[in-house]
């Protein structure tokens, strides 16, 4: 498994990986795959990554920007999304460990990520490479007419930001 920056014509495999996810009910809000220009506008500091092998993209992994005040310069949610053949293989643990590297080296001491409490593999995933719950926020939004909740979680780096 190769883990590489994104390049835009890598799009169409990884909005078919988004929804899958999508088609899940358990990883975003939303319902329908962006376009490829909205996608790209939420990347902060080039920050997005794909798994790759002889079969194509099997995830990706993405930092967004969660504020515009440069006191949050430093702080990007996570996005990490696998194909379905290949979760529980270890491709997302390695695109996480790959963007925490990635991120730290462009100065981001926070990452965070917003995550459904029914998500469980997500919640380990993330837990495993060093994010901890900081709480629920609890009916948030609507998903299909349901209000859900979602489990807040982050990762503090020990690297960057410790003057």
């Amino acid at each position: 498994m190769n883990i590489r920056s994104f390049r835009k014509e890598d799009w169409m495999q990884v909005k078919e990986i988004y929804e899958q996810g999508i088609a899940t009910g358990q990883a975003t809000f939303e319902t329908t795959a962006p376009s490829f220009e909205k996608w790209e506008s939420t990347i902060a500091a080039n920050l997005c990554l794909v798994a790759e092998n002889e079969e194509g993209i099997q995830g990706w992994c993405k930092i967004s920007k969660v504020s515009d005040r440069c006191v949050y310069e430093g702080v990007g949610e996570v996005s990490v999304y696998v194909r379905d053949v290949s979760r529980g293989k270890g491709v997302g643990k390695k695109l996480l460990q790959a963007m925490i590297k990635e991120s730290e080296a462009k100065g981001f001491w926070t990452l965070t990520a917003g995550i459904f409490p029914e998500n469980i593999p997500s919640l380990r995933l993330h837990q495993s490479v060093g994010f901890r719950e900081v709480g629920i926020r609890q009916r948030i939004g609507k998903l299909n007419g349901v209000w859900r909740d979602v489990v807040l979680l982050e990762r503090r780096s020990p690297v960057v930001g410790i003057d």
